[in-house]
């Protein structure tokens, strides 16, 4: 398997057409179509499944793709610090990240990018994870930071961590010193939480229901930094993801179980856009901010 393999596979993965596929890489179709073959007949099980002119990945191929795609990032970034003395690297990226992303992680992200690209200039707007989706397919964003849409024909998810949602009360709210809080607990219990339009909230609202919980919603907002105050400022609770955990000492995040709600934030683009390098570049500095997160943990 060579290096040139994986990134005809990757080309073909995100446009999912061999024409533009061999465009994007510069080469004929039947080079394409014969460089993927061999990558097939080396793992040992189809990557695509071709149905006259419709092409899409199989399993193996979206398993395949996830597991490289941080590898030929690593690869481009090393062939470009090789050359980065003489000719640094330029551009724009456009990302659109949820509020819990935008608290910590992606300040984070920016600032470590610029650090390394100052000659790049970066675009960050907080959205909700529909308008995210909505906006990356209008090609309006090139890269979002939020979680797994519901229809992804158009757009290929990366899956970064799984998150927690907890409970979060105020220091003086009387489940302020619980370690574990069940679902049931719920039941009855003053909140404020995001709108039904939400998917967060939907999930909520399932698992609720599997709990066999009603909570009182005396208040709904749309933004996760005034539900946080409103919490702080009444006797409130909210169920809010983990990332947005600042460590205020004012707030508790507790953990709920029965079920546990959580979800799975990742990196989203557009299938078959081009990615820029400094996109792609971002990008990478997302993983590694997840990483070192991870390890932290």
């Amino acid at each position: 398997m060579e290096l040139r393999h994986l990134r005809y596979f990757e080309a073909l993965a995100e446009t999912l057409n061999f024409t533009r596929a061999a465009e994007r890489m510069h080469v004929t179709q039947s080079t394409l179509s014969h460089q993927i073959r061999q990558l097939e007949e080396e793992v040992g099980q189809p990557l695509f499944d071709r149905a006259g002119k419709r092409v899409s990945i199989t399993e193996a191929g979206e398993t395949l793709l996830l597991h490289i795609g941080p590898a030929l990032r690593q690869v481009d970034h090393a062939i470009h610090a090789v050359r980065g003395g003489k000719e640094p690297l330029v551009g724009e990226v456009r990302i659109g990240a949820t509020h819990s992303f935008n608290i910590q992680l992606i300040p984070q992200c920016v600032a470590s990018f610029l650090n390394r690209y100052p000659a790049v200039r970066v675009i960050v707007e907080e959205l909700s994870a529909a308008d995210i989706t909505q906006r990356i397919v209008a090609g309006e964003l090139d890269l979002g930071v939020s979680y797994r849409p519901e229809q992804t024909e158009a757009l290929w998810f990366e899956p970064l961590y799984n998150e927690e949602l907890k409970l979060v009360v105020s220091e003086h709210h009387p489940l302020a010193g619980r370690r574990r809080a069940r679902m049931v607990e719920l039941h009855g219990m003053r909140m404020v939480l995001l709108p039904a339009y939400f998917a967060t909230r939907q999930l909520l609202d399932e698992c609720f229901r599997a709990a066999g919980a009603e909570p009182l919603v005396i208040a709904e907002l749309n933004s996760i930094a005034p539900m946080l105050e409103l919490v702080r400022q009444t006797g409130l609770a909210a169920v809010i993801g983990e990332s947005a955990d600042s460590g205020s000492d004012s707030l508790r995040f507790i953990p709920l179980e029965s079920p546990t709600p959580h979800r799975t934030p990742g990196l989203l683009w557009k299938r078959g856009a081009q990615r820029a390098t400094p996109v792609r570049f971002f990008a990478t500095a997302v993983r590694r901010a997840v990483a070192r997160l991870e390890k932290k943990d």
